[in-house]
């Protein structure tokens, strides 16, 4: 039976009892001289976001959707050794010669070539912008062993096009500098915001530095003000003076105004765009907005109600219509009939530790922040708490 490997991160992995403990990241082998790589096993993403390793000797069946293995799974974090290599992560995009023409690798087979033992037996290359594909055996290509300066990455962004983001930032997260680079100039900017937000800090930063500033601009502009604004707090001045300037100014707004609150204060945390709808709009008007596929659970469980204009800052804030009271009033019901009166609003200048105290008293995932003038400036969600409230390494995947 083969395997194409670019098909399996995101699979599934079960324990014997059937319980799901993680997704495939990536594949390990080992290159041996004038013979094909043998597998070593799998790189598997358990919660919190750490990858632990999984030898190919307790795998029992890989099959459409899912890997399943006996025995107990090593919970410690995997570390990549010198004498390995990551199929997905290093392998594919590769430059090889198929006799002494030049092919790029897209995919890779494993074979079991004997019970509980896996070799790298073919490769998938393409030739030039036709990309003409074939697929050969491991014996016929050369190359395999060159480190390449300008390797690409559209194989591996195949690969990974199916994961959410915070799993391909933890993926990147664990690649070499130089994939994780080439990566992340190949990825769309939306995509690549999608992807920083979900890194350290650490990792953003280096990121970031490897762009133009022009394109830096551009993935700042499609990231959420809030978490555009916590990286820029992180940036050297100068050089966050810099990528503000080169941002549209009604993208660069929002995050000035951010960046005027302390980073932990109510203003710091806050989101600058939550759903805000006028007094006269339905309850169907603000069902359609929650339904927005880029709204993050949080942002869409309530939606803010305030006097013309409806971007923040706004007009005068008149209250919230939380999502289960939108669901049992008609559709026709006007929002300004269907506010709830036991929630008042939260200052920017509120500390962390009240916000996190104002949303456990009152059980809330989100809480608007209004400020002297009665305009709402944004909303503070459970996860903006959250985020600052974790180790700083959180993001990495180890426990505190």
């Amino acid at each position: 039976m083969k395997i194409f490997v670019a098909r399996l991160p995101g699979t599934p992995v079960f324990d014997p009892a059937g319980d799901q403990i993680g997704r495939v990241r990536d594949v390990v082998v080992g290159l041996r001289i004038g013979r094909p790589p043998n597998v070593h096993g799998f790189v598997v993403e358990v919660q919190p976001r750490r990858p632990v390793f999984l030898p190919i000797t307790r795998v029992r069946r890989i099959e459409a959707g899912a890997v399943v293995f006996t025995g107990r799974l090593n919970m410690r974090r995997f570390e990549q050794r010198a004498t390995e290599t990551l199929v997905v992560g290093e392998m594919l995009d590769l430059t090889v010669h198929l006799g002494e023409q030049p092919m790029t690798v897209y995919d890779v087979a494993m074979e079991e070539i004997k019970p509980f033992a896996w070799e790298i037996t073919k490769v998938a290359v393409y030739r030039g912008r036709r990309r003409e594909p074939r697929t050969v055996d491991w014996g016929e290509v050369s190359g395999f062993d060159k480190l390449q300066q300008d390797q690409g990455a559209a194989g591996l962004i195949t690969a990974f096009e199916s994961l959410r983001a915070a799993d391909m930032a933890s993926a990147l997260h664990d690649l070499p500098t130089k994939r994780r680079v080439e990566i992340a100039r190949a990825l769309n900017d939306t995509r690549l915001a999608d992807v920083l937000e979900e890194l350290p800090p650490d990792d953003q930063i280096a990121i970031l530095g490897t762009l133009e500033p022009e394109r830096a601009a551009d993935v700042l502009e499609e990231m959420g003000p809030d978490d555009a604004a916590d990286l820029l707090h992180d940036l050297p001045e100068e050089q966050a003076a810099q990528l503000l300037a080169l941002m549209e100014p009604g993208e660069a707004a929002p995050v000035r105004r951010l960046l005027t609150y302390p980073e932990t204060s109510a203003g710091g945390l806050m989101t600058s765009e939550p759903v805000i709808l006028p007094p006269n709009a339905t309850v169907a008007e603000a069902l359609a907005h929650i339904r927005q596929n880029d709204l993050t659970p949080a942002v869409a469980a309530q939606v803010y109600v305030t006097r013309p204009p409806t971007e923040t800052p706004t007009g005068t804030y008149l209250g919230v219509s939380h999502f289960q009271r939108l669901l049992r009033e008609p559709p026709s019901t006007l929002l300004g009939g269907v506010l709830d009166p036991s929630i008042g609003p939260i200052k920017p200048e509120l500390t962390l530790s009240e916000v996190t105290y104002y949303l456990a008293n009152y059980n809330l995932v989100a809480a608007p922040v209004v400020d002297e003038l009665g305009r709402l400036v944004g909303a503070v969600t459970v996860d903006d708490v959250l985020d600052h409230m974790l180790p700083e390494d959180w993001r990495e995947g180890r426990r505190p």
